[in-house]
């Protein structure tokens, strides 16, 4: 998989405007828009109803890419896929046969995603990489936006862009992504990038987008 992915995060946008952010992010050649559902319970936080999903439907072409921080996340694949998702990403921590779950979400034809947190190792998922698409390193505690980026998470992120490598998926941060940091991201074998504050609310988001995205490639 090659070429550098922006995901930019309905989570940081404003949603007062919502359509607007949609269409302004499609028109900046946005990749893919990042969905955040959250429980309540797996991460501290409540986001992202269907109506947001709904919405960028309606609003937008680009594909969506839907990280599940819930648990027992297997009972909700069919109805996110209903909604739209392109990529379904779970958290092994919240799913006692992720692998199954995994393979439920290739079956729907979405690309199976893994996420983990900034304290879960590699060895904890190394044994499912041969069955996902996509995996996200939580570089932030997850659960709200806006945090600083951690760097302890860095040795994982170089060791799983080797991986990315031997078993052909997508690697894929999400927490304090910027323009300080994307570049050394990008090196170490990360392709695509969730970015949530460091790109709402900026005056002009096809500007921003192609930095970032230059700024990797550089």
């Amino acid at each position: 998989m090659s070429g550098i992915k922006i995901h930019p995060s309905i989570l940081c946008a404003d949603h007062g405007s919502l359509a607007m952010e949609i269409k302004q992010m499609t028109d900046a050649s946005a990749d893919y828009f990042h969905v955040d559902v959250m429980d309540g319970d797996f991460a501290p936080n409540f986001a992202c109803g269907t109506e947001i999903m709904k919405c960028i439907k309606k609003h937008s072409h680009i594909p969506m890419d839907v990280h599940l921080m819930v648990n027992s996340p297997a009972r909700h694949i069919g109805f996110f896929r209903d909604l739209g998702a392109d990529i379904i990403t779970i958290h092994p921590e919240a799913d006692k046969q992720a692998a199954r779950t995994l393979a439920a979400i290739r079956e729907t034809g979405a690309i199976a995603g893994i996420a983990i947190n900034p304290g879960t190792s590699v060895e904890t998922i190394k044994e499912l990489l041969p069955i996902c698409g996509h995996v996200l390193v939580m570089t932030v505690n997850p659960g709200f936006g806006g945090q600083k980026f951690l760097d302890f998470t860095l040795r994982k992120i170089k060791e799983l862009g080797t991986l990315s490598r031997e078993y052909d998926f997508s690697l894929c941060v999400d927490g304090g992504v910027s323009h300080s940091n994307i570049k050394k991201l990008a090196l170490l074998g990360v392709t695509n990038f969730v970015v949530g504050s460091a790109l709402f609310g900026l005056h002009d988001y096809a500007k921003a987008v192609h930095e970032l995205r230059g700024e990797a490639q550089d």
